[in-house]
């Protein structure tokens, strides 16, 4: 097998193993990094210069202008999209059905879901308003099934013969109603599947390849909840490398198709608070796929998942990226998010970690795609401030500065940029063409099978690289996750969605980020508060602790181990305000660790009933009072 290796770049300074320790030190500090000045930080390193931004704009803009025209030739999802966008409520209900009718485990379950969410769409709405006939149909049959779905109301001699037809017609008609639903629901999931096995996938793809495309697979399956989980999906991805690498045909990975693995999947206890585990077992089980990547000579992609385990997945990275068994392989690949306030210092990390290990990185940039959980997280646990940005714009604005990065470290990255989008797609082709020497070859777009297709056949047309993320599975898998992202805040206002949009104008779709961002009156988003903040003008949500921040979780364990005297230890009594600290008038007991009986923690003193009822008095006489003081003061 030939390895190639970049040329070492004429401004690469010898390594400093100081320089990437403070780079890592600089991502844990950053984790709830202010808003504010780091989006002003990011507008700065986003600007690619007005001439450029102008450039992406209007390439972006001719783009749009040529799908609208040729709309009939769009793809099944952008079809639905123009119909039942969703900003509306019936496109929201639709995929709510869409998202949980295929986990739904029993038939009654089943019903009610249908029933549910067909009754709460104006259906009649939509009625032929569709140039698209396939979509006009399923209005229609949706129409029908609400209509059957009503409830007749009324003691009417016609009431009541309505109302035993239609008992009728349920019994027979809800199975042939669930039935359809779900068969709409398989052949909607399928249409994102590239294949339910690997090798089927793979055959499909040849189609694609003909026409230009690479692709990077994906194995479907959530995070593993047991040890046999885990050892079912390592089996899986052993099983891909194993079938891809017959489809591996050039000496540069970068040519050839990748594998991308998501390590939740690999471990049931991927989580820092098993740190030591984690890298012993699951960094095992990571090593062996990726030696059988290099031996491939296949492209191999670390996924992104929470915030919570990027510090943890940096550890597992590091140690794979410093691998003997892969030195001098520029197929390993990390997946980096935007929307985390840290992605800019974790591609700075991953530039000096591939200077280290004199090897050129694959870094794919993605926008994310947990908001929505990341936000809520942060809010029940308490925390500071948010993982992530509060707008998408700013997101966007992000993803710009991380490219711009990206791109301008050739010798240290193969960025992958993945993205539907026609302006991001123009702004990195444009921040491209700003470094002397950079070619098509350098860089490269991605796209999930099914969707953005024709955006990447211009970019393939116009000789840019494309990839296509093709996940490997059954419809059952991907279709809730699917659906979950489309619905995620803020991904209504994204390009898929407001492509076909007759309300919105070209120029308002092709907005550039950095623009927009320079105009906000304010850069957090004022309508979503600090975590503790949610209840402000009424209290503070108490203050939790981050388990997936390595800093927060070593003040915690160096508290929690603080050394003591246990005979030094004494609880007393406080009742009425006053402590019973005397040993002599009360009958300590001897409190031992319950995880070691040896272990005496200390003594305290036990309440007695007399003093139980002297306290409750104390609390009925002191309540009118305490009521009637502000919480603050309390």
């Amino acid at each position: 097998m030939t390895v190639q290796t970049p040329a070492k770049a004429p401004s690469d300074a010898p390594f400093d193993q100081a320089d990437l320790d403070k780079r890592r030190a600089a991502i844990r500090s950053g984790a709830m990094a202010d808003e504010g000045a780091l989006a002003r930080r990011l507008i700065k390193a986003a600007d690619i210069g007005d001439a450029a931004r102008k450039r992406a704009q209007s390439d972006a803009g001719e783009f749009v202008r040529g799908a609208r025209a040729n709309a009939s030739r769009s793809g099944l999802i952008d079809k639905f999209l123009q119909e039942y966008g969703l900003t509306s409520h019936e496109g929201v209900t639709l995929m709510r059905l869409a998202e949980a009718l295929l986990r739904t485990p029993d038939a009654a379950t089943a019903d009610a879901l249908i029933r549910d969410k067909v009754e709460a769409g104006d259906w009649a709405a939509h009625k032929g308003r569709s140039p698209f006939p396939l979509v006009n149909f399923s209005t229609r049959a949706l129409m029908l099934t609400a209509a059957w779905l009503d409830e007749v109301e009324g003691d009417g001699v016609g009431n009541r013969l309505a109302q035993a037809t239609k008992d009728l017609l349920d019994r027979v008609g809800e199975p042939v109603i669930r039935a359809s639903v779900a068969q709409a629901m398989k052949l909607l999931g399928e249409h994102f599947v590239l294949g339910e096995t690997i090798s089927g996938a793979i055959k499909r793809a040849r189609a694609y390849g003909a026409r230009g495309y690479l692709f990077s697979y994906d194995m479907l399956g959530e995070a593993a909840h047991t040890e046999e989980d885990a050892q079912k999906y390592f089996a899986d991805y052993k099983g891909a490398i194993e079938a891809i690498a017959g489809a591996a045909n050039s000496h540069d990975p970068k040519d050839n198709p990748g594998i991308s693995v998501k390590l939740s999947a690999l471990h049931p206890r991927y989580e820092l608070g098993k740190r030591d585990r984690v890298l012993n077992e699951l960094g095992a089980r990571a090593r062996a796929l990726a030696v059988m990547a290099r031996e491939a000579n296949i492209g191999f992609n670390i996924d992104a998942e929470e915030a919570n385990r990027l510090d943890l997945s940096l550890d597992l990275i590091d140690r794979l990226s410093g691998d003997q068994a892969l030195v001098g392989w520029n197929g390993f690949g990390v997946v980096v998010q935007a929307y985390q306030r840290r992605a800019f210092d974790v591609i700075d990390w991953l530039g000096a970690l591939a200077r280290r290990d004199r090897r050129r990185l694959m870094v794919r940039l993605v926008k994310g795609a947990y908001w929505d959980a990341e936000i809520k997280r942060a809010q029940v646990a308490g925390l500071d401030s948010y993982p992530v940005f509060t707008r998408k714009i700013l997101t966007d604005v992000s993803y710009a500065a991380c490219a711009r990065r990206l791109l301008a470290n050739r010798y240290r990255f193969y960025p992958q940029f993945a993205t539907h989008n026609a302006h991001t797609a123009a702004m990195v082709r444009q921040t491209a063409a700003l470094n002397e020497g950079q070619g098509p070859e350098d860089y490269e777009l991605q796209r999930l099978h099914g969707m953005g297709e024709a955006l990447h056949d211009s970019l393939i047309e116009a000789g840019v690289r494309s990839r296509i993320y093709a996940p490997v599975g059954g419809h059952r898998e991907l279709l809730p996750y699917l659906v979950r992202r489309l619905l995620e805040n803020g991904a209504n206002s994204s390009f898929v969605n407001q492509l076909f949009d007759p309300d919105l104008s070209v120029d308002e779709i092709v907005a550039d980020p950095v623009t927009e961002a320079r105009a906000l009156p304010a850069l957090p988003n004022e309508a979503i508060p600090a975590p503790r903040d949610l209840f402000a003008g009424v209290r503070l949500s108490a203050r939790g602790v981050d388990d997936g921040d390595p800093l927060a979780m070593a003040a915690l364990e160096s508290a929690a181990s603080v050394s003591f005297d246990a005979a030094k230890v004494y609880a007393s009594l406080i009742v009425a305000g006053g402590a019973r600290d005397s040993a002599a008038e009360c009958s300590p007991a001897l409190v031992r660790n319950p995880a070691d009986p040896e272990d005496a923690l200390g003594r305290i003193v036990v309440a007695e009933l007399a003093d139980v009822e002297a306290a409750c008095a104390q609390a009925a006489a002191a309540f009118e009072g305490w009521r009637a003081t502000p919480c603050a003061v309390r």
